[in-house]
């Protein structure tokens, strides 16, 4: 195996740990996984950033490579030439994830399908894969990027509502059965927040100030810390929840949704 690359910016933060810890984030190449790799960068480690179509960062210290995590094989050998070619990976955290609206009765069962082999089988990809370099090494770090919606019902949003929740309990599953190893496992479930996926939704520019105030004609709640979160909001409750400042923390589902379901 290569030796890590020295790829550690110039004044780079240490306050998470991450120094010259390798990391692989999918969903990458915007919204909360761009804020992820930037972050992660910052904080010294090296990132390999990964997409359905390769992302577009130019920092030194991050490796972009095309990826369908959809695509077992191509998890499979992303992780393996991670392995061999930059050095063992430390942390994961699955981002990548596709919307789909729609109710039930309209949902075909290739939308279906569709969403949940990205949402679900994505997430099963790249936690298997990581848990097997993992189990070897005795340490790691997984955080897979739910959904508040993974709780509660949401109107319109079934097929994508499921694929989170499912994503959220096989999470759990193998953090259970990584934990003997000293592997941690966690999730992070955000709300509404300003991303495309998003904004996407809007019908025009007061689509945030619906969001926040509450649908009460879809049932949906508002944000009662009145504003929607940011991408680095999310960001760096990932770091966190990867960091060995929760080092005894694992199988945690952490809503960061500014308490729009309520949940304690």
């Amino acid at each position: 195996m290569n030796t890590l690359p020295s790829f550690l910016p110039t004044g780079a933060s240490n306050f998470y740990g991450f120094r010259n810890k390798v990391a692989l984030v999918t969903g990458a190449a915007g919204g909360i996984g761009a804020a992820l790799v930037s972050l992660l960068h910052d904080e010294g480690a090296t990132v390999v950033a990964t997409d359905i179509e390769t992302p577009e960062f130019t920092m030194s210290g991050v490796v972009c490579r095309a990826l369908d995590v959809a695509c077992a094989a191509a998890v499979e050998a992303l992780v393996e030439h991670v392995e061999e070619a930059i050095g063992p990976i430390d942390l994961g955290a699955s981002v990548a994830g596709i919307l789909s609206t729609g109710l039930v009765t309209d949902t075909t069962d290739d939308e279906w399908r569709r969403v949940f082999a990205v949402n679900a089988q994505g997430v099963f990809h790249v936690g298997r894969a990581l848990g097997r370099c993992m189990i070897a090494r005795r340490r790691g770090a997984i955080v897979t990027v739910s959904s508040n919606a993974a709780g509660i019902p949401r109107h319109g949003m079934a097929a994508y509502a499921a694929s989170k929740a499912a994503a959220t309990m096989f999470t759990r599953c193998l953090g259970l059965e990584l934990a003997p190893y000293g592997i941690r496992c966690n999730i992070v479930a955000p709300g509404s927040t300003l991303t495309p996926m998003q904004t996407g939704m809007w019908a025009d520019a007061h689509g945030g100030d619906r969001v926040i105030a509450g649908l009460p004609e879809t049932f949906k709640t508002g944000i009662p810390l009145g504003k929607l979160a940011t991408p680095d909001d999310i960001a760096q409750s990932i770091a966190f929840l990867l960091s060995d400042r929760a080092a005894h923390i694992t199988m945690t589902d952490v809503y960061v949704d500014g308490g729009a379901t309520l949940r304690a």
